[in-house]
């Protein structure tokens, strides 16, 4: 699912990693995650965006381009937790308060002219984007991996499944099926950059300067 900030004028301006680039995680996903670029064909461009195909970093699409066929979804910000934990997928709706409009333009236009660094779908992806436009907030160390609801949901469920010692204990399916579903729910809560406390508030010309 991509994410992105609607400015307007059916316009929506959203961080992309170029089609036939690698997302740079150095596993086998990079065989399997394909481009958030527009779709549109290079012979048969956009009359609105021109050709995006190729494109990278922050970019600004109509919105047909941006969705590339697919249903257009609301991101929800400053959920309950047991809203949160009600959304069994990552990466829809987050505890975070949004910030008003003007602040949230002023994010992803400046973004626009000079980039939120090089994407990763774990470290630095359109979800990331999107929340700090929305909110200014963003990881301050980088110990922690895959800031993003998606890229938590996935490493939850991974350790849900696969590094929980509390599988042993139970030797039914449905009690395995619970205690996983629990820990998936944990993990995704924790990490939801709404209650992380490895966050802050960043301004964004500060953002730019401290990558530059």
């Amino acid at each position: 699912m991509k994410l992105g900030i609607y400015v307007g004028d059916e316009t929506v301006i959203h961080f992309t990693r170029g089609g036939g680039q690698e997302i740079g995680t150095g596993t086998v996903l990079d065989r399997f995650v394909f481009s958030s670029s527009p779709a549109h064909p290079s012979d048969n461009p956009c009359p609105k965006c021109g050709d995006q195909s190729r494109l990278d970093g922050v970019i600004s699409s109509c919105i047909d381009c941006f969705l590339s066929g697919g249903e257009l979804y609301l991101f929800e910000y400053d959920v309950s937790a047991a809203l949160f934990l009600a959304k069994p997928r990552g990466g829809t709706c987050t505890l975070a308060k949004s910030d008003p409009p003007e602040d949230i333009l002023h994010r992803a236009s400046f973004l626009l002219q000079n980039g939120f660094g090089g994407y990763n779908i774990f470290k630095n992806n359109c979800e990331d984007f999107a929340i700090y436009c929305k909110t200014g907030l963003l990881v301050i160390t980088n110990i922690s991996v895959g800031r993003s609801g998606q890229a938590a949901s996935f490493l939850a469920a991974t350790s849900a499944v696969v590094s929980s010692p509390l599988r042993f204990l139970t030797a039914s399916f449905s009690g395995l099926a619970v205690v996983g579903y629990g820990m998936y729910c944990a993990s995704r809560l924790v990490s939801d950059i709404g209650v992380r406390r490895d966050v802050s508030k960043i301004p964004v010309e500060r953002l730019i300067a401290s990558s530059s």
